[in-house]
């Protein structure tokens, strides 16, 4: 069993690793043993992701004593609201978690996040780890800390920054993930190329299709670039005071189209952040600030691969009131003091914030973009 490949969150005595292999949940007691004070455990998870990966859990933490209780959750967006996290912390005080136990976060982005949250404000804030089972989980959720549900007005509006002791990314784990999961999961390695290392985008542009056609090493080499990245961006700037804000390049346009047509199966939230980060170039076209050939480029490479790159490709938002998107965009995280803020680009690897941005500006945008 080969050893995994190691990279660490430098956030002083919060520090923490996260491995990223192929066999990590056989060996996820080895890794987790040093965080427990006592062998027992408190797993959050999906059941899709029970099903699929869940023995594979259970053995790595059974060969080393660990007994585990399960709390599964339904799948999809709309779990991560706060009647779920409302029940998730009753099962979770039922099975006496207590301050010195361990959730595990097991599954992709939605789990991550509401286990994440849960044990940030049971009892004032148990530990947790994140076993991202996911490719979006994998390359951005489960990394940083940020933890929330949803509320009817927009994404992640409650929430908190509750660091993992640990974050365990099996490779192996994506080998069952349908091809559309896997897609919207590689939004996000491409939002990492597009915001700050224009030659990971090119090798994007070689692999890409490679890694969703299941190549383990391509695989390998994304999480651990995007994982780099993001480790060393939350180093800097935890708590999204400014530099960590790049990290939503595409999120504000995304979170606005996801709200829009509903938390589901309709807009997978890789899927609305692709189309977010065509229209925040296209966009940053419009103001002059973008090589028009870099937005097509970027629109290009998404489309290639199956991704939405704009309104014009999700049928569920032609005419859609943009004013109805602009009112979801200023619930965004990132309004202060009733200004709007935008990630956008000077081209592919020049990400910026651009505050204050100009509302009627934005609004006969989408009015140019959303069809009829």
């Amino acid at each position: 069993m080969s050893s995994p490949d190691k990279l660490t969150v430098g956030l002083g005595p919060r520090a923490y690793d996260i491995l990223i292999g192929a066999t990590l949940l056989e060996s996820a007691g080895a890794h987790l043993t040093a965080h427990l004070k006592r062998p027992r455990a408190a797993i959050v998870t999906d059941e899709t992701v029970l099903a699929a990966q869940g023995p594979r859990l259970m053995k790595g933490l059974s060969a080393y004593g660990i007994s585990a209780e399960t709390v599964a959750l339904p799948p999809g967006e709309a779990t991560k609201s706060m009647a779920r996290l409302e029940w998730l912390l009753e099962r979770l005080v039922e099975l006496e978690v207590d301050r010195g136990d361990l959730v595990i976060a097991f599954g992709g982005g939605v789990v991550g996040d509401i286990a994440g949250f849960a044990a940030a404000i049971l009892r004032r804030g148990c530990r947790f780890a994140q076993i991202p089972t996911s490719l979006l989980a994998q390359v951005d959720s489960a990394v940083g800390g940020k933890t929330g549900v949803n509320l009817p007005q927009g994404k992640n509006l409650v929430g908190a920054f509750h660091q993992p002791v640990v974050v365990l990314a099996d490779l192996a784990a994506l080998d069952t993930l349908p091809a559309r999961e896997l897609r919207a999961g590689y939004a996000e390695v491409v939002k990492y190329a597009a915001l700050g290392d224009a030659a990971f985008f090119a090798w994007l542009e070689e692999n890409g299709e490679a890694l969703l056609a299941g190549d383990r090493a391509a695989r390998a080499h994304a999480v651990k670039t995007a994982c780099a990245m993001k480790a060393a961006i939350v180093a800097r700037d935890e708590r999204e005071t400014g530099e960590r804000a790049l990290l939503n390049l595409g999120h504000t346009f995304g979170h606005a189209l996801e709200a829009a047509v509903g938390y589901g199966e309709t807009l997978l939230h890789g899927e609305a952040v692709a189309a977010g980060m065509g229209l925040a170039f296209d966009y940053s076209v419009r103001l002059g600030d973008c090589p028009r050939e870099d937005a097509a480029r970027l629109k290009r490479h998404l489309k290639r691969v199956g991704l939405p790159a704009g309104v014009c490709d999700i049928p569920a938002l032609h005419g859609v009131a943009a004013e109805a998107l602009l009112a979801r965009m200023r619930q965004d995280k990132k309004v202060a003091a009733g200004r709007l803020a935008l990630i956008l680009a000077r081209g592919i690897g020049k990400a910026y914030i651009a505050e204050n941005a100009d509302a009627d500006s934005i609004l006969a945008f989408l009015e140019e973009k959303i069809p009829a």
